[in-house]
């Protein structure tokens, strides 16, 4: 099974042993596409525990899990990573911008994050992020481009997911 965050690498490669703790993410891309991975094969415990200290009080597995069970992912669109910066406090912090496609109550979505990671206990965690775009996309038909920008028409690439 080729890996939901969209590198060319199987599951099994790529981001499962992330989210099987048999490795840690080396980077905040890394670990953005394991929570991507995670979100679309409904692991939110892992999601959780991926959280910055101070963001995981305002989460629940099970807010997680419902959220993923109700979702279908479809593909990520990975924009922007920046270099991990060290502040004035010492604090090593990133940004990584995204889009993610996804289906949820039966309509197809774009959404658009600048999320924020910060070092926390020797591993990257995932702290906020800012949405600049949350909208319901119009279904292609069959031989126009995909929503998801891969330049394919929507047969060959999301239509095979829905």
């Amino acid at each position: 099974m080729q890996c939901p965050c969209g590198l060319e690498l199987t599951f099994a490669q790529c981001c499962q042993p992330l989210i099987t703790a048999t490795k840690l993410a080396n980077s905040p891309e890394q670990l953005m596409r394991s929570r991507y991975s995670a979100y679309a094969t409904n692991n939110a415990e892992y999601i959780y525990l991926t959280y910055a200290s101070s963001s995981r009080l305002e989460q629940s597995i099970a807010d997680i899990e419902q959220w993923a069970i109700q979702t279908k992912w479809l593909k990520l669109v990975v924009h922007s990573a920046s270099e991990f910066q060290t502040s004035s406090d010492n604090n090593d912090s990133a940004q990584v911008m995204f889009s993610a496609f996804y289906q949820h109550l039966g309509k197809i979505w774009q959404m658009q994050e600048n999320s924020n990671f910060i070092i926390e206990d020797s591993v990257w965690r995932y702290v906020d992020g800012d949405v600049s775009e949350s909208k319901v996309l119009k279904k292609p038909k069959r031989n126009e481009a995909c929503f998801c920008l891969s330049n394919k028409k929507f047969k060959q690439c999301c239509a095979n997911a829905l």
